[in-house]
Parts: C-alpha cells; structure tokens; sequence
C-alpha cells in the first residue's frame, strides 16, 4: 500500500513539536532563535514572517550541512510553510540531524496571516 505525502506528514507530526499560532510571535522572536521558511522562493517573494531565512525543503540538509553559521545544535529553531505539511517534515529531518529545538508553525503561513499578524516582503530590485 502506497504511503501519501499525508500519511507521511501526519507521522511526522506525532514525533515534533508544533507551536500554536496563538505562542507564534514569541517564539519567532526569541532571543537566538533561527526563523525558516521552507517554501519556495517565489512564496518567500510574495510575503514572509520578518527575520526569516528561506530555505525550500528540498534544500533544507543540504544548506544546513554546508553553513557553519546555521549548525548550532542546541539553537532554537522555528521553522514554517504554506500550511505546515513541508514544516513538519522538515522539523523531522532536522531532528534525525542532531537540532534538539525545533518547532513547527502549527498552521503554517496561511495561520499566521489569519491571526493578523505581520508579513514583511522583499523590496523590488530598481536597476535606475
């Protein structure tokens, strides 16, 4: 029987630790934490979470491994998607890594939006 993406994240999600949306702001801005958008580029482009570093999932080990700077095992980590699914999935792989603070955005983006809290985007390059 084929194991789905849904089946795999709901798993994931038994073994991690999700933050409520309604804790969300105090834990992206604890002191020291690293903050992770683990979508793609052009969802980061489109409005983000102030702070946070956009790292796609598919990316995630291999940026991780290859950055000094992002290798503090001890460091409190929270980490978000679109909707949680990729989040959770990444909150396993870092913990198979040695990260022993890593959270999930329950809800992901779309739950940080619908509490109102605030989206940052990048500003548009000007070439004048």
């Amino acid at each position: 029987m084929l194991k789905t993406a849904h089946d795999m994240v709901m798993e994931a999600k038994k073994s991690i630790r999700e933050c409520p949306i309604n804790e969300a702001p105090a834990a992206v801005t604890a002191p020291n934490a690293l903050l992770i958008d683990v979508r793609e580029p052009d969802e980061y482009r489109q409005g983000h979470i102030a702070g946070a570093i956009n790292i796609p999932r598919g990316m995630l080990e291999f940026r991780i491994s290859n950055e000094p700077g992002l290798q503090e095992l001890d460091r409190p980590i929270v980490i978000y998607c679109k909707t949680s699914g990729r989040a959770a999935l990444s909150a396993v792989a870092l913990q198979q890594m040695g990260f022993t603070r890593v959270i999930s955005l329950a809800g992901g983006f779309d739950a940080w939006l619908a509490a109102g809290n605030p989206v940052t985007q990048p500003k548009d390059i000007a070439y004048d």
